[in-house]
């Protein structure tokens, strides 16, 4: 059950401490250093940040009480906890979480208050058998502006810093078990890349959360400059929201397809190798009549081929005002067989937490108006 309608986290600029949570090693030598502290003080500070997860300076028992005291005047730990909880009948949880970001920015620095925008973002836990995924957000809000899609239908409030991303993994009741993260929330990752991009070194650090690369998969719905700097640059997996392989019709439900066609998003992609550990995959939301044909199938076999990938086919979660509905069952199953048929691995992505609109495209957090 949602606990409440409206969240804000109501924090003067001149009153805000600069939070730990979200510097790497090099931060944190830095910080020791001009605290006079000894080196090794900063792998000490990350144990407590990212292996015990403790919520205060005051629990960083191996620092001495002065140290602790002289640090808590200038810093905080910066865990959010969730303002709101739902439980979907599968099992599937979803977590709201009070935001105040700097439009445009999401840095983790003092900025006026006139900056500051309330919000409230979303994460959603997923569990199966022995599996427990974060689909963790990176944005309040979304610029990309997908007509099928209620973050980018809300328009944008401001990035997420890299101290609000590795909070969601802090804050979630099973945090001791996630076994995997997908930038799947609300947002495009690849629009706020330094902050997901220092979110994912403190996962895969040593010193950090330690979870090898393929434990994360982050999804992109094309964006070329930042996404050929992640694929130089991070060996987590890659998933890119396709949903129709004809430009025109593209472009119709993703403006994004004018900026950034998907045929050169897959040109680009072919570059670099996906036969190892990293993988790439393609998602692909059904809609009735309009993307779901044979001509639609075998235009993605033609886009796609050569390429070791695989395709996600996706229920359509009906939104508000938005003209088309999901595919019928056997349609999605006779477009997945012909995918198959012709080489491309495809799947039926599995609809998870609908029943609290938890699944995908249907995170909208509440930026000022009762959901």
């Amino acid at each position: 059950m949602l606990m409440k309608n409206r969240y804000f986290c109501i924090i003067f600029a001149e009153d805000m401490k600069e939070k730990l949570l979200g510097k790497n090693l090099e931060d944190l030598k830095r910080l020791a250093a001009a605290e006079g502290l000894p080196g090794f003080a900063a792998r000490q500070i990350a144990q407590w940040l990212y292996v015990k997860k403790v919520r205060s300076i005051d629990e960083m028992t191996n620092l001495s009480k002065a140290v602790r005291a002289r640090l808590s005047e200038k810093y905080e730990v910066g865990v959010t906890p969730y303002a709101g909880l739902q439980l979907s009948s599968d099992g599937t949880k979803k977590y709201l979480f009070p935001v105040r970001c700097a439009h445009k920015r999401g840095l983790n620095v003092r900025v006026d208050e006139n900056e500051l925008e309330d919000g409230a973002i979303e994460a959603v836990m997923i569990p199966d058998e022995d599996r427990a995924t974060l689909c963790v957000s990176s944005q309040s809000g979304c610029r990309m502006g997908c007509r099928f899609c209620m973050t980018g239908r809300q328009g944008f409030h401001g990035h997420l810093s890299a101290a609000d991303i590795i909070s969601q993994f802090i804050a979630v009741d099973e945090s001791d078990r996630l076994t995997n993260a997908v930038f799947m929330g609300m947002g495009e990752p690849l629009d706020n890349y330094d902050n997901v991009m220092r979110a994912i070194e403190i996962l895969t650090a040593d010193w950090g959360f330690a979870w090898s690369p393929k434990r994360i998969t982050v999804s992109t719905i094309g964006v070329l400059p930042n996404l050929k700097r992640y694929l130089d640059e991070c060996k987590c997996h890659l998933a890119v929201s396709l949903h129709d392989p004809f430009g025109p019709e593209r472009l119709e439900i993703m403006p994004v397809q004018g900026a950034w066609p998907i045929k050169e998003v897959i040109d680009l992609i072919r570059q670099y190798d996906f036969t190892g550990q990293r993988r790439v995959s393609f998602e692909y939301t059904m809609f009735a009549g309009f993307n779901d044909t044979k001509a639609h199938a075998d235009a993605l076999v033609r886009l796609l081929k050569g390429l070791e990938c695989r395709m996600n086919l996706i229920r359509f979660h009906k939104i508000p005002d938005f003209p088309y509905e999901t595919s019928a069952p056997v349609i999605i199953e006779n477009f997945k067989q012909r995918l198959n048929n012709c080489g491309l691995t495809t799947t039926v992505r599995a609809s998870r937490g609908e029943d609290i609109l938890a699944a995908c495209g249907m995170l909208a957090g509440q930026h000022g108006k009762d959901k």
